[in-house]
């Protein structure tokens, strides 16, 4: 029981360091941090497009969680979510421009989504591969994955899908046919959300309740006694890899169609990062993603409201600020979790060995 109550506790410990931390800055501005954050949490919440904004930012964050989530309980590390991010947008906004209004919405939505968890999953496949034939480290080929998507995103942006005034290093805005639906009136709030709540919510079913999942994470604890069981812990990297790209394309997708409407030169350049430390706080748990991801939606609320709250000249990269300080406690405090739990196993076999 100690061992399952100590990650929530962990967790919940690190994020409040962190907002403590954080609130403690405005110190340096001379003004009072119980004051300015329950000014923001009061605007925040007396507005129901700002409550929206939070589903809104945490629908790309619970992609990118699972992205990095999935391979986890196999052991693996996927750096490059925001790399299959980068690709599933890629053919979010290609396709989305091609089909435009000719065909139905419910159906160009629909062939727009499969694209994007198809780019995405080819970036993840290739890493799984590399993983699987050539005992690459996927840590580093994941990461470094990212900049090759980022460099054909650029190429991409200032040829084929440039603007049609070639001034900027954008696309042109997609047809209105190809948007995601809102689903909350008066707020930003659209089917992306309720797609990535489902997603999660299939990922938890596939973990836990497929028998691909238990060969996942029976490599995740020990690839050579999978092995011996008879589970290829090769095709479980490939196969791991695959589905965790698909989930960060979903992101792409999402944020094109549902947000931007458009692919913009660096746009996002975060939200990798952010799902890694996401995937962290929920301790890999595709449930505890929405959760998470809602958090840290409410956080960059937050900060943005608190950057716009009259008077007080709160720098805007305070969102910046809060997010960060809190991703490095999380981050932090797994450290010392597992630390913690080593040195308690440790003490266990000294105990069961001395009898």
């Amino acid at each position: 029981m100690k061992k399952r109550l100590g990650v929530p506790l962990y967790n919940i410990g690190a994020v409040l360091v962190g907002l403590i931390i954080s609130a403690s800055l405005l110190l340096f501005l001379k003004l009072n941090p119980i004051e300015v954050v329950a000014l923001a949490v009061k605007k925040i919440t007396s507005d129901g497009y700002t409550m929206g904004e939070i589903l809104v930012k945490a629908t790309p964050l619970i992609f990118t969680s699972l992205a990095f989530a999935f391979t986890y309980k196999a052991n693996l590390f996927n750096i490059g979510a925001q790399g299959q991010f980068y690709a599933g947008a890629i053919a979010a906004i290609a396709l989305s421009l091609a089909l435009g209004d000719r065909i139905p919405q419910a159906l160009l939505l629909l062939i727009v989504l499969v694209a994007a968890f198809a780019s995405g999953a080819v970036v993840g496949g290739l890493i799984g591969v590399a993983k699987s034939k050539f005992r690459a480290n996927e840590f580093l080929v994941s990461m470094m994955s990212t900049y090759v998507v980022s460099a054909l995103m650029d190429f991409l942006l200032r040829t084929s899908l440039q603007e049609t005034k070639a001034e900027y290093l954008q696309t042109d805005a997609i047809a209105k046919s190809a948007y995601l639906p809102v689903i909350v009136p008066g707020t930003r709030v659209h089917l992306g959300f309720l797609l990535a709540v489902v997603t999660a919510i299939l990922i938890w079913v596939l973990l836990y309740k497929t028998a691909l999942g238990f060969r996942i994470r029976a490599v995740g604890y020990n690839h050579n006694a999978a092995e011996l069981g008879g589970i290829r812990s090769g095709g479980i990297y490939v196969t791991a890899f695959l589905i965790a790209g698909g989930l960060a394309g979903m992101a792409g997708f999402t944020e094109v169609n549902g947000v931007q409407h458009m692919l913009l030169q660096n746009f996002n350049t975060s939200i990798g990062s952010f799902g890694i430390g996401i995937a962290i706080l929920a301790n890999g748990n595709p449930i505890g993603c929405i959760f998470a991801s809602i958090l840290f939606g409410f956080l960059n609320v937050m900060g943005t409201t608190m950057g716009r709250l009259p008077g007080l000249n709160i720098p805007a990269s305070i969102i910046d600020l809060i997010e960060g300080i809190v991703m490095i406690c999380v981050i932090m405090s797994y450290f010392m979790r597992r630390s913690a739990e080593t040195r308690s196993e440790k003490r266990r076999l000294k105990r069961s060995g001395g009898k």
